[in-house]
């Protein structure tokens, strides 16, 4: 059975499509091959004597999961990549394959934000060594990587409110331009309840001088969720959290321009589209 296996994988170095689906997908978040999206590359058929095989995208380990009677590597992209042909590198117990994937162009709007104060956007020299501090360790955290049997990626919208800002919008603050938005933003009022998006362990807990008061949850393999701008953080690093479980409630601490929570997606060290990974029913909430 394992031969079956690598000879499906071999198979499976064509260009995969990212139309690609099989019964069960309801709790798969939606493939989109594009910078920022999450592409679903079927790695070949799972049966109860083969190992579950793992998958590389350059250096970062991906999230492997057996669904449909296939095996399926579920990839976020990074806002910062390439269109073109891209590969996977992929152990399967017995040997070692490459499986390519594409990935298309997409545009993502422009948003322009005034902010009164400019201290946010005109860092004085003390700002910028936090600053530069907390994104080396948020970087690490996005990295993480916990081994784990199950990986829930039904998510739950994790605050109830009006979207107010979507993924990747280009956004420039008093005229200057900044990285992309890597999230989406609902308009919650101070104190409503935030939520855990699906189950898994708090990996950390901080107050950051862009993100507020922030938490990171672990959903296992790759998958990490982040909750930014809290007024309250009413967990800890190392708890396990459920779906739907009460994490803290929303404010407007760190560069916000009103209450709201903004909500993150990171999948093997990509920040990816959060509404990839809701039914289409929660996007308007």
């Amino acid at each position: 059975m394992k031969r079956g296996l690598a000879i499906a994988l071999l198979s499976a170095t064509l260009l995969v499509i990212a139309t690609w689906s099989s019964p069960g997908r309801a709790a798969l978040p939606r493939a989109a091959n594009v910078p920022g999206g999450v592409a679903l590359i079927p790695l070949g058929s799972a049966s109860a004597d083969a190992p579950r095989p793992r998958a590389w995208l350059d250096d970062q380990q991906v999230l492997v999961v057996a669904e449909g009677g296939r095996w399926l590597a579920i990839v976020g992209l990074a806002l910062e990549t390439v269109p073109g042909t891209h590969q996977l590198r992929v152990e399967t117990g017995i040997e070692t394959l490459r499986v390519s994937f594409s990935v298309d162009p997409k545009h993502y709007p422009e948003q322009h934000i005034h902010l009164r104060d400019t201290s946010k956007v005109q860092l004085s020299a003390s700002d910028l060594a936090r600053v530069e501090k907390e994104v080396a360790a948020i970087r690490s955290l996005k990295r993480h990587w916990r081994e784990a049997d199950e990986t829930d990626t039904a998510f739950v919208v994790p605050a109830d409110g009006r979207m107010t800002g979507r993924f990747g919008v280009r956004r420039f603050f008093n005229g200057e331009a900044r990285a992309p938005h890597a999230g989406f933003d609902i308009a919650a009022p101070r104190g409503s309840v935030v939520r855990a998006s699906a189950s898994g362990v708090v990996l950390a807990t901080d107050d950051y001088f862009f993100n507020g008061r922030t938490i990171f949850v672990d959903h296992g393999n790759g998958l990490i969720s982040m909750y930014c701008h809290l007024d309250r953080i009413d967990v800890q690093a190392g708890e396990p959290v459920a779906r739907g479980q009460h994490l803290g409630l929303s404010g407007m601490t760190g560069r916000a321009t009103g209450p709201h929570l903004h909500w993150s997606v990171v999948l093997n060290g990509a920040m990816v589209d959060p509404e990839l990974f809701v039914p289409h029913s929660g996007r308007d909430r």
